[in-house]
This record gives C-alpha cells, structure tokens and sequence, in this order.
C-alpha cells in the first residue's frame, strides 16, 4: 500500500499507487519500484533555492539509496535493471515477470511496484503578441536587448529528442556573459551520438521502458514535436523560418539567450504518432534535476484521477529542488466533467488559446456562396469539386478514403479537383500529401465536429472550414449534379485573441474535487511556427502545430525569463507571478472567448499570460513541500498516503494565487498568506468581484508588508442566492500607489450540506456518528438504504499473460471470469467489487461494466488499480441485464490460479438492519448537525452496503456510503 515517509519535522511524498490500465503483453514487462525513503531532493537545506547534486549531502544520500536498491535487487533474482532513481524518485525501473513482480512488492525495503505506462504527446508572432519584443517589449526593458533574454538559465525539454543542426538551436555568440553562472550548476553531459554546442548543452536519449519500430537511438528528433517545443520555449532570436522553399517568417523563442537541455522520451510509433513511457520520463526527470536544469518542459498527456503517480511525485522533488516545471493541460476540450492533466499544485498546467494572426481564406463553391476559414495558399480558379469518398480507390476503406489517408484516392477521379477531405485521425497536412499525389488542385477541409481552425503548411492550397460551414459544402455536393469550388488567397489578418482552443482540456482539477483551480493559465497553442524535424515534416525544419503542447513551453519560456531576471525565485514565486498578472480579456478588451461564449477559469485559470507584468508582480503566494503534503492529504489521493502525522486542513487553504471551493455549505473561510517581493515597503488596498450569490468578506482589507516580508489575510466566503452544484466566479484583487494589481481568481461552489463520503464499519451491530454541515434554513432529512449483503460469486483464473482484455470485445477466458446482475427498476445503487486481502500478496485484478442494449453491450463503468481491490458504484442504475467482467492481471507468487469473489449488491430501500436517528433536525446556514447510524443482525463474514442520504424535505442533498464488514 501507499505511504508518506515521515521525518522529524517534514513529509515527502514517497509512495503510489500502481496503475493496470493496461494489461501485460508478454511475460515480462516493464516496472517502476519505488522504495522506502526519500530521494536525494530531500538533502537540500530548506533554506536553499535549488539541489546541488554534486554536494556532499547529495553525494551522501545518493550513496545511501544505491545500497538499498542493490540490496532490493537481490532479493529478486533474474530481474533485469533499466534505470536508477535517485534524484526526485528513489527507486529503479527494471523487466521482470508478473512473478517476479509480485515477489518484488513484497520485498522488505519496497514501497510500491508499478506497472509501467504509455503516454502521449500533447500535440509567428507569439513574442510580439506578448508583449516581448519591439522598444518598449520586456525583452529590452528587463534585459537591455533580446541577445541577454533568459542568460543564466538553463531550460530542461522532457519531449521526443532535439535537432541540433536547426538554426534555432546554432550556437550563441560568443564569449558568454552568463558562463560563469552556467558552469557553477550545470553538472550534466552530451550524448556522444549527437553534437551539442553553447545553446543546446545536454542531451540524453531512454528507450529501455518502451519497446518502439527503429528510429534514431539516440537524442535526435525525429518525431518533431520536442524541436518545436524547445524552440518555442527558448530557441534564437530573429530565425528565418523556410517552409516548401518559402521564407515565411521571423520566428524566435521566449528566452533566446537561455541553454537547452533535450531529454528524449518520445518515440515515433509510426502515422504520426509517439508513445512516451513513464519509466522513461521517470529518468529523464530525475537526470534533468541532478543536471542543474531551472525549467522543465513536460508537454506530455497525465493522469486525471491523481496527484501520486510516478511523474507526478518526479516533479514535486524537482520543485523542492527549485525547478519550476510547465505541463500541458491536454487535449481533450469541454467534455463536460474535467479533462484537466496535471492537476498537482506543484505544477504550472498550461491550457491552449490563439494569437492574433490569423490567416483568413476563402472558398466560394458553384451556387455563389462564399465560406470563410482559415489557409495559408495561393488562389485556386473555379474548378471541379469531388468528395474524397467519392473519388476512393476501388477496395481502399470507405472510411480511410473519407479522411484521405496515404494511398485511398484514385488520381483518375480526383486529378484536376479540388478535393473534400474531413479532418481527424490522420495528420492535416498528410490528407493534403495524398491530394497532391492523387493529381487534385486544392483541398477543402472540414471539421465534423466544433473544433480549431489551422493554417497549416499544406501540400496544395487549402481552406479549413469550420463544422457548420462543413455541413453546408457536404448539402452542396450531395444536391449538386456537377459542382464547383474555387478559392481566394489566404491573407494575414490581425485577429481577435486570445480565444480558447476548442481543443484545450478544461477544469477544475478533478483530484481535489474543485478545491484547487487548474488549469493555471492559457497561453498561444494554436497555429504556432517553430522548428520541427525534417524525417517526419516532408523535409522541412519549421512547421506550425497546435495543442496545448505548444501553449506550455510559452510559459516554460516565460518562467526561464523571470528566473533569469531574478535568480533568487524560487518556482512557485515564478508560478505566482504570472498567474496573479494574467489577462481576462482580449485584444478588444472584451472578455475571451471559447465557442463563441465567455470563458471561465476553467477554461484559462488565473488568465492569458502578460509576461510584461509579471517581472514585478509586487505580492506572490508561496508554498512549500510541507503544503502540498496538506493538500495532498486533504484530497481522495490520502487513501493512497499515510496522512498519520500531517496536519489538518481543507484543500482550499493551500497558500495557492487562486482561491477555488468545490463544496462550499454556507459558510467558509480560507487563508492567504502573501510575500513583498520588491526593495520598498507597501500599503496594498482591495478590491472584489465577489462570484453571483456570495458575500466576500476580507480580513483585513488594508495590508501593510515590509520589503520582502509577508503578512496574511481571511476571506468569509457566505452563500446567498447562489444555486447549489453549480460553479460561481469572481476575483479578488490587491492594489498599491505604484500600480501593482495582484489578482486572485476564485471559484466557488455551494452544496446543501457536506459530508463524509463513506464511512466504514467492522462489527455485527454498531453505530457511527454522521457529521453534516448545512448550507440551508428548514429542515435536514436522514435515511438509510440497506443494509444488504453482497451476493457472492467465485471465478476460478488463471494464465494472467496469456493475452489483453479487449474492451471493445468483451469475452470470457482463462483469466477473465463473467458475473450478470439483473436490476429492476427503481434501483438507486449497483455495485460490484473485490477485496484484495482474500488473495495472496501480489494478486491483481480490474473489473470493466457492460449493460445490454439492442444495440449491444455499452460499456458503463472500469476500475483498475493497483491490486485486487477494486469496484465500480452506478448511481440510479438504468433498469437492466449487466455484465461485469473481472480480468487477472497478475498471480501472487508461486500460484498457477485463484478463485476470485464477486461481490454485487443493489440497494432498493431498507433491508430492516439499519436505521438513522433522529430523521430529521432544523437546519440553518452555515450551521451543524450530527445524526447517528445504528445497525445490528448482521452476519458476520459478510459484506455489508448501505447509503445514507441526506435531504432538504423534498429532495435528496447528500449522501454517505456505508460499508460494514464484520
């Protein structure tokens, strides 16, 4: 299980839970173990900014730790080692068997085994935007020119490797006016296989955790995506970018003047796509931490459900070790719920928008109505227009043919055409290629659903149309006898921006329940020129792409300028810096926009970076290691730690720039604690935007802080009209004489009451206080449904590696058993679920859900943890026949089978067992309440479920799930 590590007066973060997502393909595969113990980030004095990992105290613990984890590696025979921990993770990545894993887990000394994990990549005058360069930019303000911006720093890009023989990585001229302060932290190396210089000083290339088709072993980029983000976080100045021949433009990096370091993790696994190994990324973190980096770049996808994975727990030591690290928020848009990755606090999570040059492009099809969207190519006379189905190869996938894949269109139905290709799936610009090769003039390309517009560097000229204007060209072609398109030159126009990107993964941060605003900020993600590598660009070295991979390293680049302007910042100073000087509004001054509604700060956090600003925030929100094990605690991800020892506080009490409340009942307060960051004492006043139906009230509301001192304040937060589950928004915002404006976002919440979540029992009869907090005047409600008894079915399984669950084609094997659950109508809970303390150490199970339909099986729910425990609860469960299937993943050590329980209850009303007193009180706002469960009659060696639910005299509020066992 997981734990914390304690030390006398100090908690590290030391242990997670292993993910099975998915299954094994083979009889060996990849592990991170984690061991006992902190890593060497926890030598660092507390007072210091940054690790030296050359110190005696570093070289101390680093030596300690290889003992145990040769000592470990022993135990185990046969076990073939790929990595070493050390730096901000302790512990190794290695091959082994499930066996062998499961003997490791239960080693003296390991803390956690960990099934290794495929991620991806979260795919001209952004500079000028930002207010960088120009006279009176932050380049020459800040630096004097843009030849010193970001000298002394050094930007760490965790990515897919590195072109050093692109002119924005060509050596800096010299002699260096910052040597001195790189050669004092710099302590990292070049990979002999590729050729570094002053600019690109390090190098590393890890393919042992993931087994990829060959591309180049070593540093050098072949994907091109870790080019494209190194060079927008900090390539040269002033580069001339050559796309197809054509000079397009000046492009540069934000902090030209600092080093790069390339740590490739990222492998092409072919159609345009990398897979990026959390065992590799891993070691990529930890050597970029003892390397000496001050800015890491992760632009790589993330977990959604936790704060503890390994990556994330890499990074909380390297932000105790004084790197400030960028993320991307992700690619998966407005899903409804969060989308948002990378929702640690120690963390900067970046979300993706537009800048302001736009390429407007016209197509104007046979019935005289013109489309306007996005391209970058010359005018097209009027000419034939073809759906790319319509103009398929004979035999070539209908669907393929749809998209325009490599080798689907047919040069005798399309040549001389302007073809209709829809986006997805395959790359834009490879959809162009297939109509150049086909012989077609032009390509029309539509969204199918709402989404961004690209101007990319196409093959033919291109116009990308937007979902709506791509159903009126597929009504023309379906209605036409012989229709027609023709095309207008795309323009540069000043556009209007920043606007979300369709694209851009959305908040709050899923893992505190809304109790910390993520994403942070947003930054140009869309359409951004940089360099890329010419074996997957058609043999170009700059290109445009879009995600919020591209948004992230801005603010990378970004916070290598403020570490290079005051080198004494420590990472969450720098996150606080820009967060509190973001922009809310556009280039028009109204509010930014996403899908043509105003955006929120779920969609852009604090705001759009103005890094103009920031240089001299006046006030920043600091935190330390010791908070963020608070909050961490505070979260679900505390089922996963020992919080034993650490102190107690709501997760919104985290000294973070923004102020968010996920369940808010009635009434409640939160701390801030803010640090004078200038030479001059100050007097700050304050202004509010309190959120609709709340009163804000500020404790005090005048803050007097000395130069480079701190002082606190309270906010009362007190639900009025606002409706309940709903989110609110407003701001808080200090002000002084000189002009700072420190502003906070805040995101509130109110639920009717607040409860635990679940309450657990061990005993045939019984009771347990139940604590309510009340956000209403009237009456408070109380039942119980249930208890029942879990019906019980055993599964004997066996072969765990004798293939994959195939979630698309549920079936029955050896290591996947089968249980159907009838629900009738009117059910208000089903659950199914197993208990990993029935089965030897080291046994790993996942359950997936399916109900049956007409149509056929439609998945309703998965759980896959770190062992056998897992389960699925669907509230409200439509009525119905469901399948769940539970799949072995692994055997405890030296067992050929294992007979697995599953455990299914559905609740519909009371069984008699169980009963809450009194049924109901008087409720008021803000105020509280206790009602006790009382139980008794039940059988022991049984699993028990129930639920409490709360109610108002009308409706349910709340709810705790209640779970005996005795």
């Amino acid at each position: 299980m997981i734990s914390l590590t304690l030390g006398a007066t100090a908690v590290a973060l030391t242990s997670i839970p292993s993910m099975s997502e998915a299954a094994a393909q083979g009889p060996t595969g990849t592990y991170i173990v984690q061991l006992v113990g902190e890593p060497v980030a926890a030598a660092k004095p507390d007072g210091d900014t940054r690790l030296d990992s050359h110190s005696a105290a570093a070289k101390q613990r680093s030596g300690l730790l290889a003992q145990n984890r040769t000592q470990v590696l022993k135990s185990v025979p046969g076990v073939k080692k790929l990595y070493d921990y050390q730096y901000t993770f302790n512990g190794f990545a290695a091959r082994m068997t499930p066996e062998q894993a499961a003997k490791m887990a239960g080693t003296p000394g390991v803390s956690a085994v960990i099934k290794d994990e495929a991620r991806t990549l979260d795919t001209v005058s952004t500079p000028r935007f930002l207010g960088l360069d120009g006279a009176t930019g932050a380049w020459n303000k800040q630096f004097g020119d843009v030849s010193h911006a970001g000298e002394g720093v050094i930007v760490g890009v965790v990515d897919s490797g590195i072109r050093t023989d692109s002119p924005s990585f060509a050596a800096l001229p010299e002699p260096r006016p910052d040597q001195a302060i790189i050669d004092s932290k710099w302590h990292g190396t070049c990979d002999p296989t590729i050729t570094c210089n002053n600019k690109v000083i390090g190098a590393h290339w890890y393919l042992s955790g993931f087994a990829v088709p060959e591309e180049h072993r070593s540093p050098l980029d072949f994907d091109g995506h870790g080019s494209h983000t190194a060079s927008t976080a900090a390539g040269n100045n002033n580069v001339t970018a050559v796309v197809n021949g054509v000079p397009v433009g000046q492009i540069s990096g934000m902090a030209p003047a600092a080093r790069v370091a390339a740590y490739k993790v990222c492998w092409e696994v072919g159609g345009g796509n990398a897979s990026c190994s959390t065992a590799d990324s891993v070691a990529a973190i930890d050597q970029a931490t003892a390397d000496g980096v001050d800015v890491i770049n992760f632009s790589i996808s993330g977990s959604l459900t936790t704060n503890v994975d390994p990556v994330a727990i890499a990074f909380y030591n390297a932000a105790k070790a004084g790197v400030f690290v960028s993320a991307s928020a992700g690619n998966s848009g407005d899903q409804g719920a969060s989308s948002n990755a990378h929702n640690a606090p120690w963390i900067t999570t970046v979300a993706a928008s537009t800048h302001d040059r736009l390429w407007s492009a016209k197509a104007t099809l046979g019935n005289g109505v013109t489309y306007t969207g996005v391209g970058l190519g010359p005018v097209v006379p009027s000419a034939p227009l073809i759906a790319s189905a319509a103009a398929a190869k004979a035999g070539a996938d209908a669907n393929q043919a749809r998209l325009c894949f490599t080798g689907t269109l047919d040069p005798a139905k399309a040549a001389g055409k302007i073809v209709v290709c829809d986006r997805g799936t395959n790359g834009r610009t490879d959809k162009s290629a297939e109509v150049k090769a086909a012989g077609g003039v032009g390509m029309l390309l539509l969204n199918v659903t709402p989404n961004s517009l690209n101007a990319d560097f196409h093959f033919v000229p291109t116009v990308h149309l937007d979902n709506v204007s791509g159903a009126a060209v597929r009504a023309y072609l379906a209605g036409t006898a012989s229709p027609t398109a023709a095309f207008a030159a795309g323009t540069p126009v000043a556009g209007r921006a920043p606007e979300m990107a369709a694209f851009s993964s959305k908040g709050p941060g899923r893992i505190s329940n809304g109790d910390l605003l993520k994403p942070d900020l947003t930054a140009p993600g869309v359409d951004v020129l940089a360099a890329v590598s010419p074996d997957s660009s058609n043999g170009n070295g700059f290109g445009t792409l879009s995600g919020t991979s591209m948004s992230s390293p801005h603010v990378a680049g970004l916070g290598a300028l403020l570490k290079s302007k005051h080198q004494d910042w420590g990472p969450m100073a720098i996150k606080s810096a820009l967060m509190t000087t973001a922009g809310q509004v556009d280039n028009t001054g109204a509010p930014i926009q996403r899908d043509g509604a105003n955006a929120n700060p779920f969609d852009f956090g604090a705001g759009h970076v103005k890094p103009a600003n920031a240089f001299d925030p006046g006030l920043v929100y600091e935190s330390t290691y010791n908070d963020w094990d608070r909050f961490v605690c505070a979260t679900e991800d505390a089922l996963k730690v020992n919080c034993d020892d650490v102190p107690k506080r709501d997760a919104s009490n985290l000294n973070y720039p923004t102020i968010a409340i996920g369940d808010l009942p009635g009434v409640q307060t939160v701390t801030r604690r803010v640090t004078n960051v200038t030479d001059t004492n100050a007097i700050y006043h304050l202004d509010v935007e309190a959120p609709p139906g709340f009163t804000v009230e500020v404790t005090p509301t005048k803050l007097v802080v000395p130069a480079h001192s701190h002082d606190d304040y309270k906010v009362k937060f007190t639900r009025t009209t606002a409706p309940f589950n709903e989110f609110q928004f407003g701001s808080l915002t200090w002000h002084d004489k000189p002009g700072h404006k420190v502003r906070s976002a805040i995101a509130l919440r109110a639920t009717p009451v607040s409860v635990a979540k679940e309450i657990v029992g061990t005993s045939t009869s019984g009771s347990r206080d139940l604590g309510v907090d009340t956000a209403f005047a009237g009456t408070v409600t109380a039942s119980v449904n249930g208890l029942a008894a879990a019906n019980t079915t055993p599964l004997l399984l066996k072969n765990p590696t004798s293939g994959s669950f195939d979630t698309a084609n549920p079936m029955t094997s050896d290591h996947t058993g089968k249980v159907v659950v009838t629900v009738p109508a009117g059910a208000d809970l089903l659950k199914f679920a197993t208990f990993a303390g029935e089965y030897p150490d080291g046994t790993d199970v996942d359950l997936f859900a399916y109900l049956q339909t007409p149509g056929g099986l439609v998945q309703v729910g998965n759980s896959g943890g770190p062992d056998a425990s897992e389960s699925i609860s669907l509230t409200a469960p439509a009525a119905g026949t469901y399948e769940i299937y539970v799949d072995l993943f692994s055997l405890g050590m030296g067992h050929s089978d294992v007979t697995i329980n599953g455990y299914d209850w559905v609740l519909s009303g009371s069984a008699g067992n169980a009963s809450v007193t009194p049924s109901s009180q008087r409720s008021r706002v803000g105020g509280f309440v206790t009602f006790t469960l009382n139980w008794a009659g039940l059988e022991a060696g049984k699993h028990y479920l129930g639920f409490v639910t709360y109610g108002d005299g009308t409706k349910a509020v709340g709810g705790t799930t209640v779970r005996v066992d005795p």
